[in-house]
């Protein structure tokens, strides 16, 4: 019998020590340096629970004059793409599109398995690495990309395989979740609570990616194709930030019944697939309501299991960390067996659906002057475009002069974007209302 991947096949020497499997790592900051310290930790716990054990072979940085609190300096280089081909297993945390894509194609071409955090990459091109690992016959793991510590790829991926996923609904964002957790609770505009989650750590210097809703886009992308088998390009996912969120909304939404949150949704429809990332009211008593500072959860509706939340820290270096090492036992298992993890399931042909036919509640804040007839005409407008009004509240405010407003916040039953954009634009148009203050989508019952 011969080697194959990495495996070591029975040649009646059981009693041999088995060899040890090589793993490299592309990164140190955050997440990479609690990857080496877990596997200097717990290095004969795993090597129990792979069956052989797992030797860290070299760290890849850009400075390795640089210190790193609890890692050899032995270990370092700055050679990336001499450290993955001599590696069975290459774990990357260093993000972004390169030269990360470069350097697990080429691991994957030197026959090493890969696992990664990258987000970005995964949504961008993962095709190309799936397509690369499945000729090569080596695993991509990516459980770490999607939601940090919380497991959700592989239930997704995996466990829920034999059933029909409806609708993905998740926090996925942590920095986002904290922003507005703070806002709603210390009364903090949108700009404060950034700085905040800024100087605790949880927003980088440039919180854009966040608060922008890119990265919480990116993940959409990763679930949405897991869950519905096919390919979602993060081009065709509608993507919305926090950054239109004022305080007067967090608390409009809680006189309501209301908390605010930036979600993550995928959901099959009978004309095709709906991905998109924006704020939307939650209400108090769905369960993504009570998922507090920066942790994420991920609601997901299976056909024949119901529903299932899966709830924990969406970052920060251990947390991630852990899902990380979870790949690293996966894929190294597989090594020794001799078998392979799951591969890409891409067969469905669905449409992605434009974020217009998007079918949603609203809950639309607006000023009129305040006389009788005004609330007629809105209705009205809003019939027109075939949306009809679940709940409406009033109340009066000090206008300009002596005018009295009232402040009108209306709830609609569900309908298109499009056809609730056409409403408020006419709505706007119409000359009783002083301003439209804004209009928000609700989500979950």
């Amino acid at each position: 019998m011969t080697a194959v991947d990495g495996v070591r096949p029975d040649d009646g020497t059981r009693g041999a020590a088995p060899t040890p499997l090589r793993v490299a790592l592309l990164g140190c900051g955050v997440v990479g340096s609690q990857v080496a310290r877990l596997l200097r930790e717990q290095h004969d716990d795993l090597a129990a629970r792979v069956g052989a054990p797992l030797d860290l072979v070299g760290i890849a940085v850009r400075d390795v004059d640089v210190p790193r609190e609890g890692v050899d300096p032995a270990l370092l280089t700055t050679d990336a793409e001499g450290l993955v081909a001599r590696a069975d297993i290459v774990v990357e945390v260093i993000g972004g599109l390169e030269p990360a894509r470069s350097l697990l194609l080429r691991a994957i071409g030197c026959g090493a398995s890969v696992v990664t955090a990258n987000k970005a990459l995964l949504a961008e091109d993962g095709p190309t690495l799936y397509a690369a690992a499945d000729a090569a016959g080596v695993d991509v793991y990516f459980e770490a990309a999607v939601a940090g510590a919380i497991p959700i790829v592989r239930p997704v991926r995996e466990s829920l395989a034999g059933d029909r996923v409806r609708r993905i609904v998740g926090i996925v964002n942590g920095t986002t979740n904290y922003v507005l957790d703070q806002m709603a609770t210390e009364r903090l505009d949108l700009d404060a609570a950034v700085a905040q989650a800024q100087a605790l750590g949880y927003a980088e210097a440039d919180p854009t990616a966040d608060v922008e809703g890119y990265d919480a886009a990116a993940k959409a992308a990763i679930l949405a194709s897991l869950a519905f088998h096919m390919r979602v390009p993060l081009e065709d996912v509608h993507r919305e930030g926090i950054t239109a969120i004022t305080a007067e909304d967090v608390t409009w939404a809680a006189s309501t019944g209301h908390v605010v949150k930036l979600l993550a949704i995928a959901e099959r429809t009978d004309d095709g697939v709906s991905v998109r990332v924006h704020p939307a009211l939650v209400p108090t008593t769905h369960p993504l309501s009570g998922v507090r500072g920066a942790f994420n959860a991920v609601f997901v509706e299976a056909e024949s299991a119901g529903e299932l939340m899966f709830y924990g820290r969406g970052a920060g270096g251990a947390p991630t960390a852990s899902a990380v090492l979870g790949d690293v036992v996966s894929a190294a298992r597989n090594r020794v067996l001799g078998g392979r993890g799951p591969v890409e399931s891409s067969y469905a042909d669905l449409p992605v659906l434009p974020a217009s036919a998007a079918l949603t509640r609203y809950q639309v804040r607006i000023d009129v002057v305040d006389r009788p007839g005004v609330l007629a005409q809105v209705a009205a407008a809003l019939a027109d475009h075939g949306v009809s009004i679940e709940a409406v509240r009033q109340s009066l405010a000090a206008g300009p002069g002596d005018a009295e407003v009232a402040h009108l916040v209306m709830t609609t039953h569900s309908a298109t974007d499009a056809a609730l954009a056409a409403t408020v634009e006419a709505v706007a148009g119409l000359d009783a209302v002083l301003a439209v203050r804004s209009v928000l989508r609700v989500e979950g019952n």
